[in-house]
């Protein structure tokens, strides 16, 4: 679920049905009482939609402990860890801060079954006619119930000790990195992290006030990082997102390192230690032709599939590869987490530099980016491209101009009203030329 936050559906009244259903549907499928493990990123609305939500489940008798504020990897990490039977994150990840949204995992690191989902939707429908009165009671009192925090302090050590265990060796003693917390979810735990290897770190964007999350900051706004690796004389920045399940890079120059240059740096780490299964990378198609090509030369496939972490996970489990991602920085390595954890990703990609004796620039040289470019649109109605015949024309006639040698993908935003017009050519002039030129039509057209 992701909307603004207090409007349906993620208003108290609907949370706490979304509470009481996920708690009934687990009691029948247990036998027993549930154990629930929530945690939250820094928004303002972020501790009245998890007391909501647990007030639900609380009068169904589940038990909800709260890990309080820590990342969407961390969440579902610890719900493996202390045997919990879900997790739940009240995060909108990327989004600002007057959207909110949960999402729900089980143990093994995957998301609740969409029958779980249909059937938190029905119960909401037939509850359409519920009082409000309990929700408006959770959001404005703290004294009805509590949610156990005690050890929330804690579980976030625990989560951060795995991921330093993970990386035993890795050393940064003569290391500087900047951090951009994104006044988020990473605040509070990715200088702790960093500083266990012995790293010199400057943290900025680690003052979030509940609203300033992901404003004109991290992985989005990537300007603020690339100057202040610039002036501290830092061998590495990183930006996270507001729930840290996503990672991007700025390398000693200045210069942006996304997430396929971070693919294609790990995907050679990982081939060289002989861990890279099948030769295979998993990536949507997002991302950029150029990686395909160098990958190639490398004899490595990579395998597309449709924007979205989930799909890229699919196809990872399907195929059982290494190494799986998005341009966006969302990365994926099945073998240590089937979830998209920025702080792992920036832990492999230190450790990659650090073997090699090579700067970040280094290790992601070696591929060719073609000219891209995307456009954003915003729209009121997602009708299918295929059935507006000026906007299925106008695709026809780019896609036969660019030929072989460029891409056009045309789709829309999972979370926002927004339809998106990415092209790849050879001319970057040209190729804004036709996005801009097609994204004038669909916002004629669609809005």
């Amino acid at each position: 679920m992701r909307a603004e936050a207090g409007a349906f559906p993620l208003d108290a009244s609907t949370i706490f049905i979304v509470g009481r259903s996920l708690t009934r549907q687990f009691m029948e499928k247990l036998g027993r009482q549930p154990r629930f493990i929530t945690g939250r990123d820094t928004r303002e609305s972020g501790a009245w939609i998890e007391k909501a939500f647990c007030a639900g489940a609380l009068v169904k008798g589940a038990k909800c402990v709260s890990a309080e504020i820590i990342t969407t990897p961390g969440v579902a990490f610890l719900t493996r860890k202390f045997n919990f039977d879900a997790g739940v994150v009240v995060s909108a990840s990327h989004n600002p801060f007057q959207d909110n949204g949960i999402k729900i995992f089980l143990p093994s690191g995957k998301k609740i079954d969409a029958a779980t989902e249909r059937q938190i939707e029905a119960d909401v429908f037939e509850s359409s006619k519920f009082s409000e009165s309990n929700g408006t009671k959770v959001e404005n009192s703290a004294s009805d119930f509590s949610i156990d925090s005690i050890n929330a302090a804690e579980m976030q050590g625990a989560y951060l000790n795995y991921l330093a265990r993970e990386f035993e060796t890795l050393a940064l003693d003569d290391f500087k990195m900047v951090i951009d917390c994104a006044n988020g979810a990473a605040t509070n735990l990715a200088p702790r992290l960093f500083k266990k290897f012995g790293a010199r770190v400057v943290a900025i964007n680690n003052r979030p006030d509940g609203r300033n999350i992901n404003k004109d900051c991290g992985s989005l706004h990537l300007e603020g990082l690339q100057k202040n690796v610039l002036e501290q004389g830092a061998n590495f920045g990183v930006a996270f997102d507001g729930d840290a399940d996503r990672a991007l890079f700025v390398d000693e120059k200045g210069n942006l390192v996304d997430g396929d240059a971070t693919l294609w740096a790990l995907a050679n780490y990982l081939k060289q230690h002989e861990q890279l299964f099948a030769n295979t990378v998993v990536a949507t198609v997002m991302s950029n032709l150029g990686l395909e090509v160098a990958l190639r030369e490398k004899n490595i496939k990579l395998l597309r599939t449709s924007v979205g972490d989930k799909y890229v996970l699919e196809e990872l489990l399907k195929t059982n590869s290494s190494i799986g991602g998005e341009q966006s920085g969302h990365i994926i390595f099945p073998e240590k987490s089937i979830v998209g954890d920025g702080m792992l990703t920036t832990l492999f990609l230190l450790q990659a530099m650090r073997e090699s004796g090579k700067s970040l620039s280094e290790i992601t040289s070696g591929f060719t980016r073609l000219p891209q470019i995307l456009v954003n649109v915003k729209v009121k109605d997602k009708h299918p491209f295929e059935e507006v015949r000026e906007i299925a024309e106008s695709a026809r006639e780019i896609e036969k101009e660019l030929g072989a040698e460029g891409r056009l993908l045309l789709r829309y935003s999972g979370t926002e009203n927004l339809a998106r017009v990415m092209i790849e050519g050879k001319n970057q002039a040209e190729i804004e030329r036709q996005a801009n030129y097609l994204g004038e039509i669909i916002q004629k057209i669609l809005n």
